[in-house]
């Protein structure tokens, strides 16, 4: 039985293989008679601001690692997707590129059906900055009527901080409170969300001294998953498990799934669901 032989330059088979792939034209390179499909090795170099000598040398797996900055100027000239780019600094410095940040408003549909596949899970899509972007219905019932709510208002921190509804439902608010700031100091780091973050924080601190003493605390909190309760006012208090998935390709994006933690809570729950029926 034979295997596949694992390339000595990895790095280089990449940076040729999509190089073929582009076409000259498009990019007012002439036709003309080419050997190889796709832009030359020069053209590729003066797309991205580089030596010819030293794009030459990173495909022939000479030169030493190449820089972030010039990974950056590759992938740019040679039009890779977020995940190629990912793949080109992992394969050109052994690890992904520093987060680049960019504001999300909408899902998709495939994962709004996700969402809306969980009838008795309350389960929303939040960016790094928790700003709430889809949710279902079981969500609407036990959370926040998010649809209610001003865009700019459906942010997880904003109602943990400033809604007397959202303080109340929680049973034991200053843990949950302080939770929420570890671990959304955490997603903004990891996102490279800082500078539109700013604004967020300053306002909550002006509206909250409790959210900025916790601020202040500089706490770092993982969230994978976790435990709350939540106080109904007519079916008491409901136990719940939660958990955190990342969104593949987009790590701006989380998906935060509540689960009935007990047999008990499975029942209120599906009560509660079963009395707004319709609603």
């Amino acid at each position: 039985m034979t295997s596949a032989a694992v390339s000595p330059n990895p790095l280089g088979d990449f940076l040729r293989d999509r190089r073929a792939r582009m076409d000259p034209a498009a990019f007012g390179f002439g036709g003309g008679r080419r050997r190889t499909p796709g832009l030359r090795r020069e053209e590729v170099a003066q797309r991205a601001n580089i030596s010819p000598t030293w794009y030459t040398w990173l495909e022939q797996g000479r030169g030493g690692a190449p820089s972030a900055d010039v990974l950056d100027r590759l992938a740019k000239g040679l039009m890779l997707t977020e995940p190629e780019r990912e793949h080109l600094f992992i394969l050109g410095l052994g690890h992904a590129p520093v987060s680049r940040y960019a504001v999300a408003d909408e899902v998709t549909p495939r994962l709004q059906r996700v969402l809306d596949a969980l009838p008795f899970s309350p389960a929303i899509i939040k960016t790094a900055t928790w700003d709430v972007l889809a949710w279902n219905r079981a969500a609407t019932v036990l959370l926040t009527d998010y649809a209610t709510l001003p865009r700019e208002q459906r942010n997880v921190l904003r109602l943990i901080f400033t809604s007397p509804q959202a303080r109340h439902a929680q049973e034991d608010w200053m843990t949950v409170a302080r939770y929420v700031v570890g671990a959304f100091r955490a997603d903004v780091v990891r996102a490279g969300a800082g500078a539109e973050v700013t604004r967020l924080v300053e306002e909550l601190s002006a509206l909250s001294p409790e959210f900025a003493a916790l601020w202040r605390e500089n706490d770092i909190v993982g969230h994978a998953d976790g435990r709350k309760h939540l106080r109904h006012p007519e079916h008491g208090s409901v136990e719940l498990e939660f958990s955190v998935f990342a969104v593949d390709g987009r790590p701006d994006l989380g998906m935060l799934v509540y689960n009935p933690a007990t047999p008990e809570s499975a029942d209120r729950i599906k009560a509660i669901l079963d009395g707004r029926a319709g609603g």
